[in-house]
């Protein structure tokens, strides 16, 4: 099976290391990436479109057909954003570019970057996570062939990649430890990477994958 994916998101450090994976996997034929701004990255398989506003992607929307893969890792942190503010981002523009692509690709999996702690109930105390769990939830319900929700927890990052967070940079120092003593909570963004392609190509006996998970769909 021949992949071609849609991945938003690829000027942070989740879409950079995923669409690094995406680039050099045999089973990837082309990658198509959405941004405000260039990512910087030229490859054969590779285009990009530079779009400004991701509530209006009507200019753009024939570009969009003939692709089976979406793997939406556009976010950003609650920490400082206003419930309002966050809400907008995180579910209101998740959902526009969702609800256009299913109707547009119905062959297509989608994968979204959600993250440990996530709310399934949408009833919790902690915004973020109530927020994440009606993203999750309204996802599943589109006409999508899959649609499988990532939580990962702390992300060991490639060392190559240019968005690398500041602190990522201290803890990465740490990931052995961590990842021994912690080893529900902690993955490689190359592991990410896989496990979003592997759900493209065999599917997953679970629509929400924690860090365990990952870890397992990558090694298939």
């Amino acid at each position: 099976m021949k992949i071609k994916i849609i991945i938003t998101g690829t000027t942070g450090m989740v879409g950079e290391g995923v669409l690094k994976e995406c680039l050099t996997h045999p089973d990837v034929e082309k990658v198509l990436v959405i941004n405000r701004k260039t990512c910087g990255i030229t490859h054969p398989k590779l285009n990009e479109i530079i779009h400004n506003d991701f509530f209006d992607l009507s200019p753009i929307k024939d570009k969009l057909i003939d692709f089976n893969a979406c793997f939406f890792c556009l976010g950003i942190s609650s920490v400082g954003k206003k419930e309002d503010e966050y809400f907008r981002i995180t579910y209101t523009l998740t959902m526009h570019m969702a609800e256009m692509l299913s109707q547009i690709n119905h062959d297509m999996t989608f994968c979204y970057i959600s993250g440990a702690g996530t709310d399934s109930t949408e009833k919790g105390r902690i915004n973020w996570a109530r927020v994440k769990g009606k993203t999750e939830n309204d996802l599943m319900k589109l006409p999508f062939k899959k649609v499988f929700a990532f939580r990962p927890g702390f992300l060991h990052p490639s060392p190559d990649l240019k968005n690398i967070h500041g602190y990522y940079l201290l803890f990465r120092i740490l990931y052995p430890v961590f990842r021994l003593l912690l080893p529900k909570f902690v993955s490689t963004l190359k592991e990410l990477g896989l496990a979003m392609i592997n759900s493209v190509i065999r599917g997953y006996e679970k629509q929400v994958l924690e860090v365990r998970d990952i870890i397992e769909l990558a090694k298939r």
